[in-house]
């Protein structure tokens, strides 16, 4: 079955290559970015020589997003699929981090989501069907120093994810979450880091840490040639073609030593999520209705 998609965050490794890969399979496909032209203009050119379409988005704007999902709908003459994938990181110490830092993160990474999510439910809820596939991280639901402002709101998306599935399967729309490892991307080299550099001096010589340890983790990933950002898209489009409600809720992406325990992880929540559902009488909830 062929499916006509959306990618938010198309300009990032993760979106620009699920977008071909999507292609490639000979699905629609209408990928977002703010802006086609700067900075972006190559992978523009790139994506679109390649057929997939283009539309200018900013989540942290809801006029953008409504905008652009009409759009969207418009160019494939439908929707039925979402890779919600647009995404900043965060990484420093914690306390330096101002409030105004933490929500630049959230506004992209929370609330974007929510934007999103309430600009393609009705036309999904009508249609009767839809798949949404959100990226997370293998850092979800763990979180390790220097990275907590980052974690924090993957976090809220995993809960937002969560909710959704419950509240939206009698509708005969499925969610899933990817989660991968850190990946060899511009993504690790954009992070947001503390305005307060005051702050951050107090720390003394920790607060040398955070730069030091994301280098060498971006050393350790681009020395393992299957920590490749290609693995999540091969991983998006796998589940794309996954036959409806036969997706897994959560898909890990990592070849560091990650998978494993993160899998283990998901299993005990998964066997959580179900025990605590039972016991209050709603875990048909978490069966799909399948028109």
């Amino acid at each position: 079955m062929k499916h006509k998609i959306l990618v938010t965050g198309a300009s990032g490794a993760f979106g620009s290559l699920t977008c071909l890969k999507l292609i490639e399979n000979g699905h629609q496909v209408v990928g977002t970015m703010r802006s086609i032209h700067g900075k972006n203009a190559a992978i523009s050119n790139t994506l679109k020589s390649k057929g997939v379409h283009l539309v200018e988005m900013d989540v942290t704007l809801e006029e953008s997003v409504n905008s652009g999902v009409r759009s969207a709908i418009e160019l494939m003459g439908g929707l039925d699929t979402v890779f919600n994938n647009a995404g900043i990181g965060a990484n420093g110490i914690l306390e330096a981090f101002t409030a105004e830092d933490i929500q630049k993160v959230f506004d992209v990474n929370v609330f974007g989501v929510q934007r999103l999510m309430r600009a393609i439910l009705p036309h999904f809820r009508n249609e009767g069907m839809g798949t949404i596939i959100h990226t997370s991280s293998c850092i979800g639901r763990i979180t390790t120093p220097f990275l907590a402002a980052y974690s924090a709101s993957k976090y809220a998306l995993e809960s937002l994810a969560e909710g959704y599935r419950a509240e939206l399967s009698g509708f005969g729309i499925e969610s899933c979450i990817v989660e991968p490892g850190g990946m060899p991307t511009a993504f690790m080299g954009g992070m947001i880091k503390p305005s307060d550099t005051e702050r951050v001096q107090q720390f003394g010589e920790m607060a040398q840490l955070p730069e030091a340890s994301l280098n060498g983790y971006v050393q350790f990933i681009e020395s393992n040639p299957e920590q490749r950002p290609e693995k999540v898209a091969e991983a998006v489009a796998a589940l794309v073609n996954t036959p409806f409600g036969q997706k897994p809720f959560r898909t890990v992406v990592d070849f560091t030593g990650l998978k494993e325990p993160i899998e283990n992880y998901n299993q005990v929540l998964q066997q959580t999520t179900h025990g605590v559902y039972t016991a209050n009488g709603v875990d048909n909830l978490l069966q799909l209705n399948k028109k």
